[in-house]
Parts: C-alpha cells; structure tokens; sequence
C-alpha cells in the first residue's frame, strides 16, 4: 500500500531541490521557454591526473626496413610487452577491405587495445591542381578508413616541395630543401590550407580529428603547423607532436606545440639512430605536456638501429616513468 500524502513531506523535498538548483548554477526555463540543453563539460578541466596511456606505431617494428612486419603481429606483439594502445600505420596495410580492418579492430579489442592513430602520408605542397586533388581524394578516404577502425584521429602531412628527391639526402640536410623555381613559401602554405580545407567536412562527419604533424616540407616547424591550423580554426583540425623531428629549438617548438596536440609520438632511438640521434629529456617533456594539461595518447615510434624486439619493451619502460 502506498505511504499517504504528506503536504509538508512534499515542500520539503520540493525546497531541498531548489536550493540544490541555485548552488549548481541550474534555473528553471520560464513558461513556454524552452530547457536549455545542459551544457558540455568544458575542456581541460581536469584537476585529478593519471598516467598518460602509452601506445606504439606499428611503423616501430618494421620502419620500412626489409618484409614488411604484418599489422596483426604488431597488435600481438604490442599486447604481450604491456602497451595500452597501438598507432596503425597505413601503408603497413595490405588491403583496406572491410573484413580486414574489421578483423584488425577485433583482434586489438580482444587484447583490450585501444586503436589510438592512424598514420597516414599526402602532399599538398605542388603547383599542380591536379596532384592536389588526388592527395585530397587518398586523405578523405583515410579519414573513412579511420571512421570504420573506430580511430579516432589520423596524421596529416603538409608535404614538401619534392625538389630533395631521395630521403636520406634530406635527413642529410636536416629536412631543408630548395623551394621549387619560381614558387615562395606562401604559394606553399596556400595549396596546403586550401587543400586541408576540403577534408574538414568529411573529418567533422566521421568524427576524426585531423592532426597535423611537425613532419618536414612546411610542417617542419611549430611556426609552420601552427600558421596552418590558425588559417583554419576548426576543432576538427588539431597537431600530431612528433618529438624527433624539431631538429633545433626542439624543448621550445613542442612548447608552442603543445596546446594543439591530440596525438604525441614520442620517438626512441635504442642502438644508435637510423637517419639521426637526438638526446630527448621524456620528464622535461613530459613537464610540457603537462603545463598544457595534455591527456591523450603518447605513440612510441622506435627509430634506433636495436632490435625492436628488445628495443621496443626499453622504450615502454621509459615512456612509462616519463608520463606516469
């Protein structure tokens, strides 16, 4: 039987949650107004830390070096050596049909690995109307790949003026190349945004944030990047921090960096480095990101000469101290 009426029981109650109402800042929507939508929490707001998760590039074990190490391996290998997520690298991937990357999603949740990036490469850096089209084309059909992964960001390339035609020359040259003839570097920077400025609405529909990465060609440095995303201001377009390639200044561009960063690929180099060795404080950076309260993955990208079977577990255990 229900308890009987209590007016007083009722007022009570009524006056409990009124006052509840003020101290959160709540009102009641006047006759005939409509309630407004509750607001989203706002970001950066955090004020209980934990440890950042630690992911890695399937790039890590394979870095173009030999047969190409299968993305299945990779997801296995990063499972048994203690990772939190795993970075797809693209052109790692022997097809793109939707039984593979289904395959590919399930064999990384049985493991109860986070898919946390998917690396991709373009160019816009060209001139040509029609190789920029095509290089558009390739990253919205990256950014479909990422929709059905369930990745929630891809890496974006700026490109370069492709006048340094083999890669090790460029790392020779520190990632600087000649502009091509006749062209300035704001020819360059326009081809780039008009050309990011036609992924945004295929981005924002799939829910994939784009980040852009310090990654030669006019993405080089934080003034690059940043010029880039300021041109176009959406939240759709973001930074990939890549921490090995600012080859000066480099405490002082992952600074600028930083704010912007939604994915930060943290790079090792075990056994010497393939192209070049950089001497990377992980607790300076670590300090950085945490100025700018980062709270999103950090992607190990092996890049040394060890073998990343052994490598590979070093990184981890460094990474973890660093970011715990």
């Amino acid at each position: 039987m229900n308890a009987p009426f209590d007016r007083r029981e009722l007022f009570r109650r009524a006056a409990i949650a009124g006052a509840a109402g003020l101290v959160l800042g709540h009102r009641s929507p006047a006759r005939g107004e409509d309630a407004a939508p509750a607001a989203p929490a706002p970001a950066g707001r955090i004020t209980k830390r934990r440890p950042l998760r630690i992911g890695v590039s399937t790039y890590s074990f394979w870095q173009f070096r030999g047969e190409r190490t299968s993305i299945e391996k990779c997801i296995d290998l990063a499972a048994e050596m203690g990772f939190d997520a795993v970075e797809l690298l693209h052109v790692q991937m022997p097809s793109e049909s939707s039984s593979y990357l289904q395959s590919l999603k399930q064999r990384a949740f049985s493991y109860g690995l986070d898919l946390c990036g998917f690396s991709t490469h373009q160019g816009f850096v060209s001139p040509d109307e029609a190789y920029r089209k095509k290089n558009i084309e390739h990253t919205l059909g990256c950014i479909d790949l990422a929709y059905k992964l369930g990745i929630p960001t891809i890496r974006l390339n700026t490109g370069r003026w492709g006048t340094t035609k083999s890669f090790d020359e460029l790392m020779k040259n520190r990632g600087i190349e000649p502009r091509l003839e006749g062209y300035t570097d704001d020819d360059g920077f326009g081809w780039v945004i008009g050309s990011i400025e036609k992924l945004l609405p295929r981005a924002e529909e799939c829910g994939v944030v784009l980040g852009l990465e310090n990654h030669w060609g006019l993405g080089r440095t934080a003034e690059g990047v940043l010029r880039i995303l300021k041109a176009l201001p959406s939240p759709w377009l973001q930074a990939t921090l890549d921490t090995g390639n600012f080859l000066e200044r480099s405490y002082e561009q992952m600074e600028m960096m930083a704010p912007r960063a939604v994915l930060v690929q943290a790079k090792t180099y075990h056994g010497g480095g393939r192209w070049y060795e950089l001497d990377l404080d992980y607790d300076r950076i670590a300090g950085i990101l945490r100025r700018h309260n980062y709270q999103g993955y950090i992607s190990l990208e092996f890049e040394g000469n060890e073998e990343a079977e052994t490598a590979v577990p070093k990184s981890l255990a460094l990474l973890r101290k660093a970011f715990a």
